[in-house]
């Protein structure tokens, strides 16, 4: 059993790939049904971009909204201890950038197909684009933009002004901070777009 030092230490350097994702998804499906818990996940961020896009290799945790709430989350957790991850490997820090307008689209994963406690969900690549020039995050710029570009491509975007629209759609113009507009201009100048 790891002690609280390493873990933490964990939790500051762990990189979790498409595999390790997946096998603490099943396992916290099993947890469920142990537990007599049936929940449903919706996946976010770097997370999304692993297993859904296969857009990057790996990401530091699985961003999520999850019903029950403490149930799950501490479903989790076990999940954390028996496999060896950070207590947080599934957060809900996502939550303060999650929108009233939010679409979901579906992406079949066949290893989570035949899951039996947990119904997991995706947002549409839209709304995660959306998402991640809001987020613009300066500590994790480099991650945001290489996510932001792909799914720019990956929708077959040419302006900066359709991403700006499309950040319209879910999240009020009076929300949208110059940052994001920066942000969207940038990864334009970067992709040789229009600005």
């Amino acid at each position: 059993m790891r002690g609280p030092d390493l873990n933490f230490t964990l939790a500051m350097t762990t990189k979790l790939h498409r595999s390790v994702i997946l096998e603490a998804l099943v396992a916290l499906d099993a947890e469920c049904e142990l537990r007599g818990i049936t929940g449903e996940i919706c996946i976010y961020g770097g997370a999304g971009m692993v297993l859904v896009f296969d857009a990057r290799e790996s990401t530091r945790d699985v961003d999520a909204v999850f019903q029950p709430k403490t149930a799950i989350r501490e479903a989790a957790m076990a999940v954390g201890q028996k496999l060896g991850l950070p207590a947080d490997w599934l957060n809900d820090g996502v939550k303060g950038f999650v929108s009233e307008k939010e679409v979901f689209a579906r992406f079949p994963i066949p290893e989570l197909e035949a899951l039996s406690h947990l119904r997991i969900i995706w947002p549409a690549p839209e709304y995660i684009l959306a998402m991640k020039c809001m987020a613009a995050r300066v500590d994790d710029t480099a991650t945001d933009r290489a996510d932001a570009a792909f799914l720019i491509k990956n929708l077959g975007l040419t302006s900066a002004d359709e991403v700006t629209g499309i950040v319209e759609r879910f999240f009020p113009k009076d929300r949208i901070h110059i940052k994001t507009v920066c942000f969207i201009e940038e990864i334009f100048a970067s992709l040789g777009g229009q600005p």
